[in-house]
């Protein structure tokens, strides 16, 4: 109880324990105390080792405490009631809003199945961890060359993992990849959904011209654009460099959006432009953020997601966008540590590939579809995991971007992996309007949103 009045304090109070009136909106409060929770329950999550029981209770307890406040976030919708006399009669009721009716049990849902990932390495012993501590003889040729040095190193058997290992392992890897997709497109949803603050617009240069630069201008306005050809000419050798076009391609869509809106032709934003050209601009310009998007899911907030997430004033869209956010952060992670452990085995297996790079190892394995998992460290099966390893679903396959005017049925061929209670989220995921929002965006296209938000932190303190 004590524990419950200081944290509801603190949301009241705005952050501001003075109590001048000086605390930030409730949104931005509620945004930053779930982002907080998860930073410190989950923390970096350096192991494929489940949680304790006190964290996981902790966390069921008091994220449970913050998503209660989405329960009184209502809408009037329309209802039947028989009076008395037998007469039917049409009144207004409330309802949890739409949008929180639909995800809050979806990102729930996900939640579980990450948790329950981690449960599932209780009983492992073919692989342990090397403190960063160690000497190198110790760590052997794995031994990280990355920019988290201090994340202890994966340690297999000499001879490797065992078939049967290694494949339970690409099963949780392609499991938390749908979790992940799933919390991405989630985000990415409400993030775009969100209004775009004022003082972000008027930062902005008067057309996307000076927005994205002459060279990009040109490449972008040219008769026949490649938008794989674009990205192969431009020096994304750096996240820096990444953020930076990220940031300008932002800039020049919202810029080209508010002119294609603009029905006053003499006011600052007039062009000389024509609408269609303008709009095949924009269209190109969200194509290459996608593809951004897709190859470096790694990268941070732009500056126009932060200062959505910074100056809304919705509740609700905070409860998502920060709760699908860390669930994302959090599968990218697990996703990561298992992803070390097999870099691991594969050095094992072929030394002198120790000093390449780690993507190699998503060249040489598909992962399989995510069905009935192999029950490697928990109980033998009677029925050995199929040796066969199909193609993983896509985030399209996955949210129905493919599918042709929502078909239902091949949404059920295409999720046909996931339990039946996975399945019927998705579809309801599917029907949901937010949802066909993006399949239309997105039409014929197979690209994914990969919003990544870069860590744990608080929208505001991450840069």
């Amino acid at each position: 109880m004590e524990q419950m009045k200081e944290r509801f304090a603190k949301l009241l109070l705005g952050e501001d324990m003075s109590g001048g009136g000086k605390g930030v909106s409730s949104a931005l409060a509620l945004s930053n105390a779930i982002t907080n929770l998860a930073a410190s329950v989950f923390g970096e999550q350096s192991r494929l080792e489940p949680m304790t029981a006190e964290r996981k209770a902790r966390w069921r307890k008091e994220i449970d405490w913050l998503l209660s406040v989405s329960d009184y976030i209502v809408e009037f919708v329309p209802s039947q009631q028989k009076s008395k006399d037998g007469t039917n009669m049409e009144i207004m009721v409330t309802r949890q809003r739409t949008d929180l009716h639909m995800n809050i049990p979806a990102l729930r849902k996900l939640d579980a199945m990450l948790i329950d990932c981690l449960d599932n390495f209780k009983d492992q012993n073919e692989f342990s961890y090397v403190s960063k501590d160690a000497p190198d003889s110790e760590k052997g040729n794995t031994k990280r060359k990355d920019d988290k040095w201090w994340l202890p190193t994966p340690k297999v058997p000499p001879d490797g993992l065992s078939e049967m290992s290694r494949k339970f392992l690409q099963y949780q890897k392609d499991c938390v990849n749908q979790v992940l997709k799933a919390a991405m497109a989630i985000n990415a949803q409400t993030l775009s959904e969100m209004e775009i603050p004022d003082n972000y617009i008027e930062s902005l240069p008067k057309n996307g011209r000076a927005s994205l630069g002459d060279s990009i201008y040109r490449s972008i306005t040219v008769e026949f654009f490649d938008p794989d050809q674009f990205l192969s000419t431009l020096d994304l050798s750096s996240e820096h460099k990444i953020l930076d076009l990220k940031n300008r391609i932002e800039a020049s869509i919202v810029i080209w959006k508010r002119k294609m809106n603009q029905k006053d032709g003499k006011s600052a934003w007039g062009s000389a432009v024509s609408l269609e050209k303008r709009e095949l601009f924009e269209e190109r310009a969200e194509t290459i953020l996608l593809l951004l998007k897709q190859r470096f899911p790694g990268i941070p907030q732009s500056a126009l997601d932060i200062s959505k997430i910074q100056y809304n004033r919705d509740v609700g869209q905070a409860v998502l966008e920060s709760y699908s956010r860390i669930l994302e952060s959090l599968a990218f992670t697990v996703m990561s540590r298992i992803e070390d452990v097999l870099y691991a085995d594969y050095v094992t297996q072929n030394p002198s590939q120790a000093a390449s790079k780690r993507n190699l190892l998503r060249d040489t394995a598909s992962t399989p579809q995510c069905t009935t998992p192999p029950d490697k460290f928990s109980s033998p099966r009677d029925e050995p995991y199929s040796s066969e390893t199909p193609n993983s679903m896509t985030l399209s396959d996955f949210m129905g971007w493919g599918l042709d005017q929502g078909d239902p049925e091949a949404a059920k061929k295409d999720l046909a992996g996931f339990s039946d209670e996975v399945l019927k989220d998705g579809l309801d995921l599917l029907k949901h309007p937010h949802m066909q929002k993006i399949a239309n965006i997105v039409t014929n296209k197979k690209v994914s949103y990969l919003e990544n938000l870069g860590g744990l932190r608080s929208p505001t303190a991450r840069h």
